[in-house]
C-alpha cells in the first residue's frame, strides 16, 4: 500500500522542513547581518551597494532543517551599481565584500562569526548558520536582475533572485505539495551524495513535472514520477518555462535546464556527461526502490531512499 498525502506531510514537517523557531533565529541573525551591512555602506566611496535581499532556497521555503548531512546555509545577494560586468570578476567582487565585513566586524562584535575571503562567507558559529554573500552588478534597466558570475568557468550570467523566487511561489500556488516534493528530494539527494545535483536544478526539474504532468496522484507517486522522469528522460531533453522569453539561448551542454527568468542562462551548465548519466543511474536506481517500498508497504525500504531518520508517525 501507499504512503498516504498524510504520512508524508508528517515526515516533511517533523523531519524535513525547517522550524519555524529555527527560521526566525536565522531571519533575525541574517537580518542583522544586512542591516549592519547597509549602514556601514552608506558612506563608501569604493562600491556603490543599491540593495540586498536574501536569494535561495531559505527564500523560497525549499531549504532541508540542518542535521550532519544537510547543512543550511542562506543566501544574500548584494546588488552592486555602477560596475561592469566586463571588467568585474567574481574574486575581484568578492574581495571588496570581504573587506567592507572585515571593515564591519573588526572585533566580530555584533555576533562570533568567521568570515572565509574565497566566497565572502558568514558562518555564526552559534547556529552553524553560513551566509554566502553572493555579489550581482546591477543591470540599471531592469529591477531585480543584474549579472552573477559562474563559480566554476568566472562568466557572467544575468538573472534575478526576486524572479527566481517568485517562480517557485508560483508553484506552490498551483500545487500545495510543490516544496513538500522539493524537499523530499532534496534529502534523497544529501542522503546518496549526489553532490553535483544542485537545489535551484531540482526545483527546475520537479516545476517541469508538475507543468507537464500536472497535481494529478499522491504525494508518493509524484515522488516517484520526478525519479521516473529522470531515468526515462535521462536528462537529455531541453527543459524550458512559460515564463521564459524568445529567443532562447542555444547550448551544447550534456544537460540544459533554463533559468525560467533568464533564457540565456543555462542552470545545469556545470554538469558533465559522466554527471548526468550518474544522476540519472541514481534515480533510476531510487524509482525501483520506491516502487518496491510502496508495494510492500515497507518503511525500512523507504530508508534507503531517505536516510535512518523517515518517519511517518509518532
Amino acid at each position: 500500500m501507499a504512503l498516504s498525502n498524510t504520512a508524508l506531510r508528517y515526515y516533511d514537517s517533523n523531519v524535513l522542513r525547517l522550524p519555524a523557531d529555527k527560521r526566525k533565529e536565522y531571519h533575525e541573525q541574517v537580518d542583522r547581518l544586512v542591516t549592519e551591512l547597509c549602514k556601514s555602506l552608506r558612506n563608501r566611496t569604493e562600491v556603490k551597494i543599491t540593495k540586498v535581499v536574501k536569494a535561495g532556497s531559505f527564500a523560497k521555503y525549499t531549504i532541508l532543517r540542518k542535521t550532519s548531512v544537510d547543512p543550511v546555509d542562506v543566501d544574500v545577494v548584494v546588488y552592486i551599481a555602477d560596475r561592469d560586468a566586463d571588467h568585474e570578476t567574481l574574486q575581484s567582487l568578492n574581495d571588496t565584500i570581504y573587506e567592507l565585513l572585515i571593515k564591519q566586524y573588526p572585533t566580530k562584535s555584533v555576533e562570533d562569526f568567521e568570515i572565509q575571503r574565497k566566497a565572502a562567507t558568514v558562518t555564526f558559529a552559534g547556529t552553524g548558520l553560513s551566509v554566502d554573500i553572493v555579489p550581482v552588478i546591477e543591470d540599471p534597466d531592469r529591477p531585480g536582475y543584474g549579472w552573477q558570475f559562474d563559480l566554476q568557468t568566472g562568466d557572467p550570467v544575468e538573472t534575478c533572485a526576486p524572479g527566481q523566487i517568485k517562480f517557485v511561489r508560483d508553484r506552490k500556488d498551483v500545487d500545495g505539495d510543490f516544496r513538500t516534493l522539493v524537499r523530499m528530494a532534496k534529502k534523497w539527494r544529501n542522503h546518496h551524495s549526489i553532490t553535483k545535483l544542485k537545489s535551484f536544478t531540482i526545483e527546475l526539474i520537479m516545476a517541469h513535472v508538475l507543468d507537464t504532468q500536472g497535481t494529478g496522484g499522491s504525494i508518493e507517486q509524484r515522488f516517484r514520477n520526478f525519479l521516473l522522469y529522470i531515468a526515462q528522460s535521462g536528462l537529455l531533453d531541453e527543459i524550458s518555462f512559460p515564463e521564459n522569453t524568445l529567443p532562447l539561448g542555444e547550448f551544447n551542454d550534456a544537460v540544459v535546464i533554463l533559468d525560467p527568468v533568464s533564457s540565456q542562462n543555462n542552470v545545469a551548465s556545470r554538469l558533465s556527461e559522466q554527471e548526468r548519466r550518474d544522476i540519472v543511474a541514481a534515480a533510476n536506481e531510487a524509482w525501483e526502490t520506491a516502487s518496491f517500498a510502496s508495494a510492500e508497504n515497507d518503511n525500512e525500504v523507504w530508508k534507503e531512499i531517505f536516510g535512518p531518520r523517515f518517519k511517518t508517525e509518532d
